[in-house]
This record gives structure tokens, sequence and C-alpha cells, in this order.
């Protein structure tokens, strides 16, 4: 079997991976930078989706881990989820609402295929169970792990402009705006920017994306 896209994803992404250290922007994440520097590889060499995804199965099967993860720091901060457990419980299934309401009406709005509606309702959360809740609904789960990333890079940029314009002073506050906007991409941001934040980021997270796959048949037999 053939390891060339393997060796691509890999090694665009510990080449881009430095820039984004030096220049921590949205635009340098290796979220948008990988994925350009795959479609110049895959226009130039000519790439189908088939062999890419023969070739890098596995990485995506390394996201279900990678997520369970993220509960070490949520334990470490277990003192402020018990302190603001309301605060966290609203923001997440307000966050979660709003972003799944919003996908499906801007997209019912534009006229899309109902496969692609379906695929973008659970674009806000972590790959692994957003491609569970896509399957779930009736859409396309490769579809919605792009628009995943997507979501993870505009919520980089727009919390940075939050953040700048906001008076977000509390952890809980800036971890929970990257944490229920930008999933894993916000979480690693909200790190950059605290371990507190991060830890209640990683906490939002988890419980969008659980929240999420448990109102799916709900989701589902609305959108029906």
């Amino acid at each position: 079997m053939s390891l060339a896209w393997l060796v691509a994803t890999l090694a665009g992404y510990y080449a881009l991976k430095p820039v984004y250290r030096r220049h921590p922007r949205w635009w340098t994440s290796p979220l948008l930078t990988v994925p350009v520097w795959l479609a110049l590889l895959g226009v130039i060499f000519g790439m189908n989706y088939p062999a890419y995804i023969r070739d890098t199965h596995w990485l995506v099967l390394m996201l279900g881990p990678a997520t369970v993860a993220f509960a070490l720091p949520i334990w470490r901060y277990r003192h402020v989820i018990r302190e603001h457990w309301l605060a966290l419980a609203l923001g997440v299934v307000g966050g979660s609402t709003v972003a799944m309401g919003s996908a499906w009406a801007l997209a019912s709005a534009l006229g899309l295929d109902d496969e692609v509606r379906r695929s973008l309702v659970p674009r806000s959360i972590t790959t692994p169970l957003a491609m569970v809740v896509s399957s779930d609904i009736g859409g396309v789960p490769e579809l919605t792990a792009l628009f995943v990333v997507i979501t993870g890079v505009a919520g980089i940029a727009l919390g940075e402009l939050l953040l700048k314009y906001l008076p977000l002073r509390s952890a809980l506050a800036r971890g929970a705006l990257f944490g229920v906007g930008a999933h894993g991409a916000g979480t690693a941001k909200a790190y950059g920017i605290g371990a507190e934040e991060g830890a209640v980021s990683s906490l939002a997270m988890v419980l969008s994306g659980i929240l999420n796959v448990l109102l799916a048949p709900v989701v589902a037999k609305l959108m029906a």
C-alpha cells in the first residue's frame, strides 16, 4: 500500500508547525496551511480522495484517543468545574443550540443540498464526534470533517478578534469561548493563552461533543 500521502501530510505538518509557533496567527495554523499544502500537491500530482484516505485513514482513528486525553487537564482543574458548573452547562447548551441552528438555517437559506445541510449541522464539535453525529443524521462524515476544519480556523480568527474587543477577564469566559466555538483548534489556542483557559476549553469542547451525540436522533427527526 502506498504511503505517499501519509508522508506528505506528516511532512507538511512538521514543516509548518514551527511557523505557527513563531507567528501564532489563525492564517499560520496547521489546520489551514497543511490542507492548502495538500491541495496544491493534489492539483500538481492528481490526487483523488479514495487514494488519500487509504493512505491516511489511521490518522482519523487517532483523533478519538487524542480527544480522550483532554480529560487529564480537566481533572487537574476540577475545582473550576465544581465552582462554575451552571455557567458552563448553560454556555455549552446555548452555544451548541446556536451552532446547530445557525448552520441549518443558513444552509437552508442558501438552498444547499439536504445532504450538505445535514453535514454542516455538527461542524462545531471535535472531528471524531462530529463524524458520528453526521452519519446518524444522514450527512456525509468526510464532508463534515472538512467543515469542522473550516470552523476551527474561523473560530480561532474570530476568537482572537473577540478577545481584543470584549472585556472577557475571567479564564472561564475565555476558555469557553474557544471550546464551544472552535472545538480542538480553539482548545489549542486557549492553552496558548493560559492553562486554566485551556482546561475550561477542553471541558466545554468535550461536553459540547457529548451533547451533540446525544441529541443527534432528536435533530434527525426535526430535520426529517
